[in-house]
């Protein structure tokens, strides 16, 4: 059974997955311009977001490990 740093942890590396391949459509998208340039909003969204979930993962698990070394 994994703790809760453990599966905070392993969600972690999957969210930091998602977003280097949401900065990668990007980074692609801009070398492409101005071909789908209406995409831009989109891809920047979707960037946008990925990296905000994977901010906020990782002040869960700063808490979940200051909770636990206080333990």
């Amino acid at each position: 059974m994994m703790s809760g740093i453990e599966a905070a942890k392993a969600e972690l590396r999957k969210l930091s997955a998602k977003a280097m391949k949401a900065k990668m459509d990007l980074h692609d998208l801009s070398e492409e311009l101005p071909v789908n340039w209406l995409s831009i909003m989109e891809v920047a969204r979707c960037a946008h977001e990925a990296f905000a979930l994977l901010e906020a993962k990782r002040e869960v698990l700063r808490i979940l490990e200051m909770e636990g070394a206080g333990a």
